[in-house]
């Protein structure tokens, strides 16, 4: 492997670190608000999401004070479609369970989205005595309108009602949410005309590893007016932020799965109020809940809405053309849209004719390694150009000495005689940089590899562990297990390291050192990411060290590219100079310095 290759890979290789570090930090770190303006968004401490008695309904309207307050028996009706099951509790009217029907935990039991106590949808409604109505206490009416459809019902003082109407649709992921205030207008306070809106959740863990998918839960947010979406940070503790107005949709985003609060227009108001923390329970990934203001300007206000409950398909979430598939992170720039334009299109075409991933990844593999044929045989043929010059080059070392700036002139000229630019190694191996990211991001988080199998791994989305370190023992930057695929992929790589070093002889000294260090760097990386990635990696670097044997043994001629070389020298070439390295001779002729050897003029001679 020639120096200009080598180049190559180690600028690779400090742009995956880089790239390494970039993904594990927000793209920017949210403003946090005052803490005193939080206390209605965040989160109770407590186990349960309910709310403090000490909020409870404190009307005091004639006699209507014990009706509202008085408990009745909880009544729990249920929708259902071919994508999810939802129980409604009568206990403030809200959906009380969810099931994915099409999904199932790491460990093969229900995937529930959430249960008990894991979410909650409140209004807080201010009256004109001064005391508020908290919906979250108030026992609703619940009337069935048809097979998918459920209607609760709260009596108000003053005969005004709240109706929260829930409609499954068909065959799919959403359900319309309609919610009414009748008659409000009389009721209200008169100088405060809003509905404080609280949604809330605790998010529990549904794959293998919680740290691994926490770090991937947030919450994402789309204004109606812009194309891309926003998020809080992924990898705090606790974040929060106050939102303008005009928001389409607020999502509670997990790794593969997402509830989403959309609305018909938008969320008018300023205000808005998102906050996340880790969940104080293990068992959970963060608390999560957002805040917000619905005027009730008039005596019958009516604000639709939808829920989308559903997984992180990128297909599935693009349909719905509001950007919810910009949740999936695919990264950013051209990386994106590379799994865009080229590796989704692909791997979801190569889904409707095979049913194993591996085979799949194989074939995604063997499509890309195709098309980068040719700038890969642009790498062959630089390496086998300069591996001809080498004894040349070498020759030009010793003759000159230790002098730099004269060695490179001497160096350019033959590069240009023998036409071999310097640099034919290394950019060719700079294009693939783009696919090499852009699989970075797109396996792990491909909900299509999510508890898929091949051969010892159980779920592709996650690691591959074949072996677990007893006693909680860790090792810094590698993990507490050993994930066989990542361990080929890196032996596989120093194999093919070893070859190159051998065919080219043009990896010396530290160089050579850092060509080795690579692969058990990598080792570290990627042992606790999804076993495709390493997969992958592996094949494709199988693939490419069977495509250098068939170019170098099939295809390049090194005695036809020596002669061609040596026709080359033959040609009369003028080496020209860059404008800065002529300003530069100048200024040393100025000062009276030779500008090749830095020495004055003169300044050698004998007396």
């Amino acid at each position: 492997m020639d120096r200009s290759t080598t180049t190559g890979y180690v600028l690779i290789f400090l742009l995956f670190i880089g790239f390494f570090y970039f993904t594990q930090q927000n793209t920017e770190e949210l403003e946090k608000q005052n803490a005193t303006n939080s206390d209605t968004t965040q989160v109770e401490s407590a186990q349960e999401l309910s709310v403090d008695s000490s909020e409870a309904l404190e009307v005091i309207i004639e006699d209507t004070t014990a009706e509202i307050v008085e408990s009745l028996p909880e009544l729990v009706q249920t929708l259902k479609n071919d994508k999810i099951t939802v129980d409604f509790t009568s206990k403030g009217g809200i959906p009380k369970k969810l099931q994915l029907l099409e999904y199932n935990r790491y460990d093969s039991s229900d995937l529930i989205l959430f249960e008990e106590n894991q979410s909650q949808i409140s209004y807080i409604i201010p009256l004109a005595n001064g005391n508020s109505i908290n919906t979250s206490l108030l026992d609703f009416v619940p009337e069935a309108r048809g097979d998918s459809s459920i209607a609760f019902t709260a009596t108000l003082p003053g005969n005004a009602k709240i109706i929260q109407t829930y409609t499954l649709q068909p065959n799919s992921y959403k359900m319309n949410y309609d919610l009414r205030f009748v008659g409000i207008e009389k009721i209200i306070a008169p100088n405060n005309r809003y509905a404080e809106m609280v949604w809330k959740a605790k998010l529990q863990g549904q794959e293998k590893t919680i740290e691994d998918e926490r770090n991937a839960t947030t919450i994402y947010y789309n204004y109606a007016s812009e194309d891309d979406v926003d998020y809080l940070s992924e990898t705090s503790d606790d974040d929060e932020e106050t939102l303008q107005g005009n928001v389409k949709w607020i999502s509670f985003k997990q790794k593969f799965f997402n509830q989403t609060l959309i609305h018909s227009r938008a969320f008018d108001e300023d205000g808005i109020k998102i906050y996340l923390e880790k969940g104080k329970d293990e068992t959970y990934l963060k608390d999560v809940s957002a805040q917000f203001y619905l005027p009730l300007d008039h005596d019958v206000v009516e604000e639709n809405m939808t829920f989308f409950y559903g997984p992180n398909h990128y297909q599935t979430l693009k349909k719905e053309k509001i950007h919810l598939q910009k949740m999936i992170p695919l990264g950013w720039g051209i990386f994106g849209w590379v799994n865009k334009f080229i590796v989704i299109p692909v791997f979801n075409w190569l889904e409707q004719y095979f049913s194993s991933y591996g085979i799949i990844i194989l074939l995604l593999t063997l499509i890309i390694k195709s098309a980068l044929i040719i700038p890969m045989y642009k790498v062959y043929k630089s390496s086998a150009k300069m591996k001809l010059l080498k004894p040349e080059l070498d020759e030009i070392k010793e003759r000159v000495g230790g002098d730099v700036q004269k060695q490179q002139q001497e160096q350019m000229k033959l590069y240009k005689q023998a036409g071999v630019s310097p640099l034919g190694g290394c950019l060719p191996q700079l294009v693939q940089m783009p696919i090499l990211f852009a699989m970075f991001r797109f396996f792990p988080a491909s909900i299509e590899l999510r508890q898929e199998k091949l051969w010892w791994a159980e779920d592709l989305s996650s690691y591959d562990s074949i072996y677990d370190f007893p006693g909680g023992f860790e090792i810094p930057f590698y993990g507490d297990h050993v994930s066989l695929f990542t361990l080929l992929m890196t032996i596989v790589t120093l194999i093919y390291t070893f070859m190159n070093s051998q065919a080219s002889g043009q990896m010396v000294g530290p160089m050579k050192t850092v060509m080795y260090i690579m692969p058990i760097m990598f080792l570290g990386f990627f042992n606790n990411y999804a076993a495709a990635l390493s997969f992958y990696y592996f094949l494709s670097t199988c693939i490419t060290i069977i495509q250098n044997f068939v170019i170098r043994k099939f295809v390049i001629d090194e005695d036809k590219l020596h002669k061609q070389i040596q026709d080359s020298k033959k040609k009369k070439v003028k080496v020209k100079k860059s404008g800065l390295q002529k300003r530069l001779e100048d200024m040393a002729k100025k000062r009276g310095v030779d500008p090749y050897t830095g020495k004055a003029k003169g300044g050698n001679k004998k007396k």
